[in-house]
């Protein structure tokens, strides 16, 4: 069967029965784990940014199709999940289904999305505290020559993922108490300051993009029409939407935890999509705030809530908005690097990396050694490297793997009709194609350059699966 060869279901859900991991999670800590990875960057720059360089006051309205295309692939999830409760979600699902070449591909993909999303949360980390604290720039923020903030936050969050799951998910709910109530104080408040003459044109006309636009800047699907280069109109709005996927990604980390909930057939599909819906809704509301309290065009990129409130006088919430900001990227680096953990430790259970990294600590229970080997080159990438322009990379790896779960849903019905489905996803196949359909037609919204970079991890990652993971595979010879 060579590199097509399959992991078959049976002995997948034989594995969550080992024991490596310990059941330890309930619903209410998915749920935190989920908000606690998609609230972040989303709502604290990315917002601002993209209202001011693609979309104006319907950044909004890329929010909300980002949503629709994250619940689409959530619904994907949550039957795969629930059906085959397992430590390497996406990458296990396609080496049941699609064969092991295809899970390689998403295993290094989805390694690339977590560790690069958790190096330019932990810079953006970095510069939040400095603001906040007055801390000298030379060490915090874009600024400094080597992160130090960025290596901190990093160091310390890896030992509290390797000192157990348990602590990590209480870790991680009490920032997501702080960050959320932060959020629902900039709705409560925000609101009265929204003046709808900043929301008007909604959609502001298109209009060339300058210039200094060049062909490597340009979304693929324009690019590939011979379109000149725009800003704003729907271009905008579908270009914004691309990028602030980003903020939703995450929620697929949860499926990574199967192997240690309690309940793992009820308990997934409860986290994904409740963590899913409520993320969905604060960022729509907190996106139509400040495009509603500030012109578009004034937006401060950096902090852009903070600063729209430092506009209207409240400057007592800017600082309690800085509080959030570094709270929250704090839960979503924690989470982050306890999914590294998780899917390192499934491709080196399978012999496609290492086999010492499919282990996990004695005591603790926990991956130790992928996690702390992620951490290490985390930690290098957010220490001496300005990562701003390679955050797109996030959502093209998190879009091409949901792609994959969404194929993967109509091919296990096919091969394993009797597998008990406490979720399926309504109208397949008809659904998981349009959730395919949807999540590549947004990758081709993201620029030239990022389907380069991204080629070339991907170019990179297969020859290390011929090199080393083909021949070292544990279906090797069958």
């Amino acid at each position: 069967m060579g590199i097509m060869r399959t992991m078959d279901v049976d002995t997948v859900l034989q594995r969550q029965e080992s024991g490596d991991l310990k059941r330890r999670l309930r619903g209410r800590d998915l749920v935190g784990f989920g908000v606690g990875i998609i609230i972040g960057t989303g709502i604290f720059t990315l917002a601002g940014v993209e209202a001011k360089t693609h979309a104006g006051p319907a950044v909004t309205l890329s929010f909300v199709i980002g949503a629709v295309v994250a619940g689409l692939a959530a619904l994907c999830y949550a039957e795969l999940a629930s059906s085959v409760p397992t430590a390497g979600s996406a990458y296990t699902y396609a080496f049941a289904t699609l064969g092991e070449v295809f899970a390689w591909i998403i295993g290094w993909d989805l390694l690339l999305e977590f560790a690069l999303g958790a190096a330019v949360v932990s810079r953006g980390w970095s510069g939040y505290l400095a603001n906040l604290l007055g801390l000298p720039p030379e060490w915090f923020g874009e600024d400094a020559t080597i992160n130090v903030g960025a290596v901190l936050i990093i160091a310390v969050l890896t030992v509290v993922a390797v000192a157990g799951i348990k602590q990590s998910a209480l870790f991680t709910n009490v920032l997501v108490v702080v960050k959320v109530a932060v959020c629902l104080m900039i709705l409560g408040i925000g609101v009265f300051f929204v003046k709808a003459s900043n929301l008007t044109p909604f959609i502001p006309p298109a209009r060339p993009a300058g210039e200094d636009a060049d062909v490597l800047h340009q979304p693929v699907v324009e690019a590939g029409l011979g379109l000149e280069q725009s800003a704003f109109g729907l271009a905008g709005v579908l270009t914004a939407a691309a990028i602030v996927f980003f903020a939703y990604t995450g929620f697929e980390a949860l499926a990574n935890l199967g192997e240690e909930t309690k309940n793992p057939r009820k308990d997934l599909r409860v986290g994904i999509l409740g963590a899913l819906g409520i993320c969905a809704l604060l960022y729509i509301g907190v996106s139509l705030v400040l495009t509603g309290m500030v012109p578009f065009t004034d937006i401060d990129e950096g902090a852009p809530l903070a600063d729209a409130f430092d506009s209207v006088g409240m400057h007592w919430i800017s600082a309690l908005i800085s509080l959030g900001a570094v709270t929250g990227l704090t839960s979503v680096m924690m989470v982050e690097l306890v999914t590294i953990g998780r899917i390192g430790f499934a491709m080196g259970r399978d012999g496609l990396l290492p086999k010492k990294l499919g282990t996990v600590h004695p005591r603790w229970g926990t991956p130790h050694r992928v996690t702390i080997i992620g951490a290490v080159l985390i930690a290098l990438l957010a220490a001496f490297v300005p990562i701003t322009e390679l955050s797109d990379m996030v959502s093209i790896g998190a879009l091409s793997a949901m792609i994959i779960v969404a194929i993967a849903v109509p091919v296990l019905r096919r091969k394993r009709p009797d597998l008990q489905r406490p979720f399926t996803v309504p109208f397949s196949p008809v659904l998981p194609i349009v959730a395919a359909l949807a999540c590549l037609y947004l990758m081709l919204n993201l620029d030239v350059l990022t389907w380069i970079r991204f080629a070339a991890w991907m170019g990179l990652g297969l020859v290390i699966y011929f090199v080393y993971g083909r021949r070292h595979s544990r279906l090797r010879g069958q």
